[in-house]
């Protein structure tokens, strides 16, 4: 072992190759960040009444309409993607490096290391930033998956299932609306006009954000460990049939699921009994789960019918994918420069519909940027320090 990296210096093979990549994975990272940014843009809206899921109560005809579509399709449909996705990526990283003739200890050292090194990144991005950061809850449930990696598919299916129980009972209190609809319940600190005071919100905010949400993510990512054994996403040609059902279930999950949420949050329906609250919570929660696996498995089918060589908006939007985590980053440089009271102070001004534009234009920019550093031959800022940090003292593949 080296002392100074924890790494195993004999390990046989460094990162993945730009040339080994799938389009699929990347493809879904890629249009999945769409999701996020329209995510998150709404919860920076601040200083006028909230309804459920801290969305605004006030606002156009156009507005609720939004709403009603962001909540049904997007709000919590994202993050279970992309907890597949990261669990996809775990899963595939192993094999990988047990098929280069790495032993299994010293795979796993090298993820963990990966994945206490993806902490520190959510850690500076919430102080920084973001306290909604994923980075941390992929970590920690990065950790946890760990040490289930060695399961058969049957145990691993069950642990999956056993876990989506407390997800769904956790995920009952994001339908309660406000008691009083002024005050901020969700990351309080977007709407604090002190800087500094708001960085201190941020930690706080952060750790409890990360917890809960590392039981919200743990199914999906369970189920991407099992996809990746599978190859669903590298070889999606082989398995049509499995994914179109997939992708038909889970989106229509997602949809039944989170359309009473979505009402109540749009002032279409007041439910006005809190075992509704409850329950419509719960079911929004649960399903975005199926929505995540959906959208995935589509995004799946729609690699197997394109070709190489891809043209341009593919060939960008696979580029974001691989290099998400810049993306990401980058999209709360954004959001917190335009929209936070401290910067911008645009959170105060726009509505749903129009924050949503804006979110929309800034996943283009961020595609676009993508797109040239393919062009240069570069990796994203933050993929080439997270590598150079995991793989430090490792040979190159």
């Amino acid at each position: 072992m080296l002392e100074s990296t924890g790494v195993p210096s004999s390990l046989p093979r460094g990162p993945i190759s730009a040339k080994e990549r799938s389009l699929a994975p990347d493809l879904a990272r890629g249009l999945m960040l769409l999701f996020i940014a329209l995510a998150n843009s709404a919860i920076y809206l601040y200083g006028r009444e909230y309804g459920p899921r801290q969305r605004l109560a006030e606002g156009s005809a156009l507005d609720h309409a939004w709403t009603l579509v962001q909540m049904t399709f997007v709000d919590g449909r994202a993050y279970p993607m992309f907890a597949a996705l990261f669990g996809y990526g775990i899963a595939t990283i192993l094999a990988r490096q047990l098929a280069a003739g790495a032993t299994w200890d010293d795979a796993r050292l090298l993820l963990r290391r990966r994945s206490w090194w993806l902490l520190a990144f959510g850690f500076v991005h919430a102080l920084v930033l973001f306290p909604g950061d994923i980075l941390a809850t992929y970590a920690v449930s990065g950790l946890l998956v760990l040490s289930l990696l060695r399961c058969s598919d049957a145990k691993l299916l069950r642990v999956a299932v056993g876990l989506a129980v407390p997800a769904f009972l956790l995920g009952s209190g994001m339908g309660l609306p406000p008691e009083d609809p002024r005050e901020r319940l969700i990351i309080p600190s977007l709407a604090e006009p002190n800087p500094t005071l708001a960085t201190t919100m941020r930690l706080s905010e952060w750790a409890i954000n990360a917890l809960i949400q590392v039981v919200l993510v743990l199914t999906p990512m369970l189920l991407g460990v099992w996809a990746a054994r599978r190859r669903l996403l590298d070889a999606p040609e082989q398995h049509r049939g499995f994914l179109r059902r997939a992708a038909l279930v889970g989106i229509g999950v997602a949809a039944a699921g989170g359309l009473p949420l979505a009402l109540a949050a749009a002032q279409l329906w007041r439910p006005g009994a809190l075992p509704v609250d409850l329950l419509i919570g719960a079911l929004h929660t649960i399903s975005g789960t199926a929505g995540g696996l959906g959208y995935a498995a589509l995004i799946g089918l729609v690699a197997v019918r394109l070709r190489a060589p891809y043209g341009p908006v593919v060939t960008a939007l696979a580029a974001c994918g691989e290099r998400s985590l810049s993306c990401y980053l980058a999209q709360s440089v954004v959001f917190v420069a335009a929209l936070a009271p401290y910067a911008g102070g645009l959170g105060a001004e726009l509505g749903g519909a129009e924050v949503a534009v804006f979110a929309v234009a800034t996943w283009a920019v961020t595609v676009a940027g993508a797109d040239l550093l393919r062009r240069w031959g570069r990796r994203g800022p933050a993929e080439v320090l997270l590598r150079r940090l995991t793989y430090r003292g490792v040979a190159r593949a």
